[in-house]
Order: C-alpha cells, then sequence, then structure tokens
C-alpha cells in the first residue's frame, strides 16, 4: 500500500516465473476458485465423499460459455483427488484409436478431460459408452475374415465432459455424467477478485478504482478479464506510471475499443447490421453471419451469450431481434421512433 496514494496497491515484484507460467494464474483448489458458489458446493461434496470412500468420482459435465472455468474446474478436481489428468477435445478424437490410446494409459481414478465434447465423432461417442458405464473397450485387430475383437478392461476413471453447447449431446451421453453442472456469468465483484489475485501474481501496481472499471467492462468473463488486465498493465507501463488507476483503465480500454458495457467492435457491428440492414429483425443466424463474413458457429458459442445476457439482443423463433436496451447502448432511434436514452449509453 502506498502511504501517499492508501487506494494504491503495490504488488511485489513478478518473477521469472510468473511470467513464464501463464498456469500460475489459475487457481489450484476449489477454496482460491472464485465465483460458481452453487457448482463448488456440489463438487466438494461428491469429491469428498469419493476420497471417503477411496472410490473415483463419478463423471462429470461442465457446461456454460467459454471462459468461465470449465477447464481451470478439471485440473481442480484431478487436484484435489490426488490423481493425474489427461486432456484432449472433441474434434481431435477422430477414430477409435485415438480414444482407445487414452483410455488405455489411465490409471485408477486418473481423469480424462474432453473439451468440446458435443463435437465428439458418433463412432467414437458409442465407443465412450461401455467405458463409462462398464469400464472396458473393444478393440478391433486385425483385418477382413481375420479380424477379432479384444475386450480390454479399464481401470476406474473420471471422465470431465466441458461443453459451450449443452443441447447439442446427445441424450445417451448426457444422462452418462452422474454430475451435471452449469457455470454461468459472474458478477463484478467476482471479476474484481479474480483481477485482484491476477494482478498480484503478475506483479502489476493498481489502484481499487483501476480494478472496478476494468473488471464492470470484462464481460463477466475471468477469460476476458485477465486477458485486458494484462493490455492495460500494458498501457500504464508505456504511457502513465505504470499502476493501473480508474483514468488509465479508461483510455487503455477505449484503445482497444472496449465499451462501458464491455462491448468490443463486433458486439457493436452485431447490433448495428441487425439495426440498419434489417430493421431491428428478427434475422436469422445464417442471413446474420453472411451480412458478417462470421461464421455461425462463432456467433452463436462466442457473442450472442453475452449480448443476450446483457438485455440487448433476443433470440426468437423467427431470429434475432435487437431489445431496447439494444437500441439504447447505440444511441440509435427505438421502434418508435424516438432515441431513448439512459443506463446502456
Amino acid at each position: 500500500m502506498d502511504s501517499k496514494h492508501p487506494d494504491r496497491i503495490i504488488a511485489r515484484e513478478a518473477s521469472p516465473e510468473d511470467e513464464l507460467a501463464s498456469t500460475s494464474i489459475r487457481p489450484e483448489s476449489l477454496t482460491h476458485f472464485v465465483g460458481q458458489n452453487e457448482v463448488k458446493k456440489q463438487l466438494g461434496i461428491c469429491i469428498e465423499a469419493a476420497r471417503q470412500r477411496g472410490e473415483a468420482l463419478d463423471h462429470i459435465l461442465l457446461a456454460g460459455p467459454p471462459g468461465l472455468g470449465k477447464t481451470t474446474l478439471a485440473h481442480i478436481i484431478a487436484r484435489e483427488m490426488d490423481v493425474n489428468v489427461r486432456t484432449t477435445s472433441g474434434p481431435i478424437l477422430e477414430r477409435k484409436a485415438d480414444l482407445a490410446g487414452l483410455l488405455t494409459e489411465l490409471q485408477q481414478g486418473d481423469v480424462l478431460f474432453i473439451d468440446e465434447i458435443h463435437r465428439l465423432n458418433r463412432v467414437v461417442e458409442e465407443c465412450l459408452y461401455p467405458a463409462m458405464e462398464d469400464y472396458f473397450i473393444d478393440v478391433l485387430i486385425g483385418e477382413g475374415p481375420h479380424a477379432k475383437s479384444i475386450k480390454l478392461d479399464l481401470p476406474r476413471f473420471t471422465l470431465v465432459g466441458a461443453t459451450t453447447r449443452s443441447g447439442m449431446l446427445t441424450g445417451p451421453l448426457r444422462d452418462r455424467f452422474g454430475i451435471q453442472c452449469r457455470l454461468n456469468f459472474y458478477e463484478d465483484d467476482d471479476i474484481a477478485r479474480i483481477l485482484r489475485r491476477s494482478a498480484g501474481i503478475l506483479g502489476i501496481d493498481f489502484e481499487e478504482e483501476g480494478l472496478i472499471e476494468l473488471a464492470s467492462r470484462s464481460r463477466r468473463t475471468p477469460r476476458v478479464a485477465n486477458r485486458l488486465l494484462r493490455r492495460v498493465r500494458d498501457y500504464a507501463q508505456v504511457r502513465s506510471d505504470g499502476v493501473i488507476s480508474a483514468a488509465v483503465a479508461g483510455e487503455a480500454l477505449s484503445l482497444l475499443e472496449i465499451d462501458r458495457l464491455g462491448l468490443d467492435q463486433m458486439d457493436r457491428r452485431i447490433l448495428t447490421i441487425i439495426t440498419e440492414k434489417f430493421g431491428g429483425g428478427p434475422v436469422g443466424l445464417k442471413t446474420l453471419a453472411i451480412a458478417l463474413g462470421e461464421d455461425e458457429g462463432t456467433l452463436e458459442e462466442v457473442y450472442e451469450p453475452f449480448l443476450i445476457q446483457t438485455g440487448l439482443l433476443n433470440r426468437t423463433p423467427s431470429g434475432r431481434v435487437l431489445t431496447p436496451a439494444g437500441y439504447a447502448h447505440l444511441g440509435l432511434p427505438g421502434p418508435s421512433g424516438t432515441t431513448l436514452q439512459g443506463e446502456f449509453l
């Protein structure tokens, strides 16, 4: 704490290990994981019960928008259970052999983390069913009439699946997860707590108002908050005295074209195009993607969740529709023909 500036926090000098090991920003236990309290309570009880019984933890499905901590939680689960974790993603597992190679390397109680599990190949998914339920896998050896199927027993392991689109999971796969958790967007206070911890690890000097300003523009997402923290640190170092104050944070975020709600250039472009080209909607996802020159999946998974959460956009059966709050945020005439003013500006 700076005696001349009571609200200024002078962080310790960052060590080379801090800068090189970006994973050090990730919390290593449920205690240090900020936010998602209901999810933490559920996982904490299940982990403690499994440890007391000396059993592998039941399979876990983590669902929610990108950047909320699903990967971090998977590693925390493995650390709390004192086991190893193997990491992969759905699109990488194209053949049965890819999955078999991972499963046969697991030890008793290990965690297999599959990110974007909703994108698993259907053949691979069906091969996963007996592995999850009965802990065995059938491997085909040889070709043609001489091919033989061999049953390989597997150790009891924990599959942790992460998905940003839980609706795309098949029913049989979803039902095989004994623990299902939904991660939601964070509150600004929790984002500020995450930023304080990250600033301490990275050796960043800050004023409390600076972190509050940064938290309010971080889309209620830890990954975005930590990314912006690094960029604001660069700005403070080059254009100021190296301390992140409210003024410095505001200037840096304006340079990055991040507005007061945390919307970036692409977010505002989505809202503007819906207004200017489609009369405020409704407009279909495919049509909107063509107008923006963007992938449909990126729009649906990356941009839309936050715009809907903030009340700027509605997803209706007929298509995407801009809300009165969306018009107000852009300072454009609303559906009634009057320019809306208010808290969204």
